[in-house]
């Protein structure tokens, strides 16, 4: 069964429990989320910052031999050259730690080399994970969060660091993309995004159990505005259908995030809405965020020219197949997946907004 009836299983689903008397879909200016505004966290001034998750948020923890974001033109706008982010430029991860006036903690791979600088906190992101394996090696978010207990159990952290500690977990897709890729069943589809989500309520318990005092989760981004998928319309249209989905997968989310302050008669967990936050920029193209328009928000920068190849891909006499745009300033995209350093910016402006 092709994706669009898979997905459309999926809003048949949602519509039966909308009819039985739970709202599911907030309303399409909200696509369904609530985010909890940080600022209500009052008297909290976190001075680290502890990361978990993808590629949305790694600033260089996947393998030099392994990962594109090690690649040129990868890093162009920042640092000038492949650092390990998945951009041109600055990260989430980087707009976050900004947000918070600390430096960008450190990469989890590299604390042995700069253990100075782990006074801001680790960045424990790999770029290609999920909440689950997904296939590529490299460590999952229940892995991730065990390297921060084992720092602990090394006294780099004592649990009062922990109280001034703010978590940033992403989750991108890419446990979707795993499961599709292998050959996962269209019936268990719903099924599967809901043990997604219970895993990442289960991951958000355990960072907070740890000692963390606020734990901050993204929601998932509109994956059916990927250039990866909006290629097929010359990257001039959002597929509906997969972003049905993704709200799917938010509103479970938000659900998860409302139980688990309530049982910890708090609010330490709270809700970055990258969904609504994408959607913006995207619908205005950067105006609305006083950033630099972007005219053609859906089509990346850094494009393959074989439908072999990724941004960063060279042939066997070092030929380079791909092109990179002039300005990456002004494209919200910088490959398939990610957004540039100045798209980043946009998406930060609006959640600060």
């Amino acid at each position: 069964m092709e994706l669009q009836r898979i997905l459309s299983y999926i809003f048949f689903l949602l519509f039966l429990l909308t009819i039985s008397g739970e709202s599911v879909w907030g309303n399409e200016e909200n696509q369904g989320m609530k985010t909890v505004n940080c600022q209500k966290s009052s008297g909290f001034r976190p001075t680290k910052l502890f990361v978990f998750g993808d590629s949305y948020a790694d600033t260089g923890n996947n393998p030099k031999s392994l990962a594109s974001s090690w690649k040129t033109p990868y890093g162009l706008t920042f640092p000038g050259k492949p650092a390990g982010r998945y951009s041109d430029g600055r990260v989430l991860t980087d707009y976050l730690a900004r947000f918070m006036g600390i430096k960008s903690p450190l990469p989890y791979q590299w604390r042995k080399y700069a253990p100075t600088k782990l006074r801001s906190g680790v960045n424990f992101a790999y770029g290609g994970t999920g909440v689950f394996d997904t296939g590529n090696f490299q460590p999952n978010m229940s892995t991730q969060i065990g390297f921060l207990e084992g720092l602990i159990e090394e006294s780099v952290y004592a649990k009062w660091d922990l109280k001034s500690a703010l978590a940033l977990v992403t989750v991108s897709g890419n446990d979707y993309a795993a499961y599709t890729s292998s050959g996962g069943s269209d019936q268990g589809l719903p099924t599967f995004i809901t043990s997604v989500v219970n895993q990442i309520s289960i991951n958000l318990k355990r960072i907070h159990d740890i000692g963390i005092r606020r734990v901050v989760v993204g929601g998932l981004q509109p994956l059916g505005c990927l250039p990866q998928i909006t290629v097929s319309s010359s990257y001039n249209q959002c597929n509906d259908t997969q972003n049905l989905a993704v709200n799917f997968h938010n509103q479970l989310l938000q659900q998860v995030v409302e139980t688990l302050n309530n049982n910890t008669n708090s609010s330490a967990f709270l809700i970055l809405d990258l969904f609504s936050s994408f959607n913006t920029v995207l619908k205005n193209k950067g105006e609305f965020t006083g950033s630099l328009r972007f005219d053609t928000p859906l089509k990346p920068c850094c494009v393959a020219t074989t439908s072999e190849s990724n941004c960063g891909s060279l042939d066997e006499n070092g030929k380079q197949l791909y092109t990179v745009c002039s300005k990456p300033e002004g494209t919200f995209f910088w490959d398939t997946v990610h957004p540039t350093q100045a798209g980043w910016r946009a998406v930060y402006l609006t959640l600060r907004g």
